[in-house]
């Protein structure tokens, strides 16, 4: 499982042309079983993805075809996670 944190880079207001863009990108992550989770951060600076993929490489090409990456008003960090424990009702996570 990967967590991607996405950051603006530049001010929210600039973001906003490319927010239908950016959602319909993150449904289609959703149709293809990419994307486990995904929502906006507090305050809105950007977001988190949990995402699922055979490797880091392909997540990575996945996210460069995201709207706000190539219009470059915002950046991804991500980070590869391994569940080892989890709560009552979320033990599917434990595969991924």
């Amino acid at each position: 499982m990967f967590i991607v944190s996405l950051e603006y880079v530049v001010d929210p207001d600039t973001v906003e042309p490319y927010r239908m863009a950016h959602m319909a990108w993150v449904r289609e992550g959703f149709e293809r079983g990419v994307f486990i989770a995904s929502g906006r951060k507090s305050p809105p600076s950007g977001g988190i993805i949990l995402a699922k993929a055979a490797s880091r490489e392909r997540l990575t090409a996945w996210l460069n075809e995201d709207p706000f990456i190539v219009a470059s008003v915002a950046q991804y960090h991500v980070e590869e996670f391994l569940p080892t424990t989890v709560g009552n009702g979320f033990e599917v996570l434990k595969g991924i």
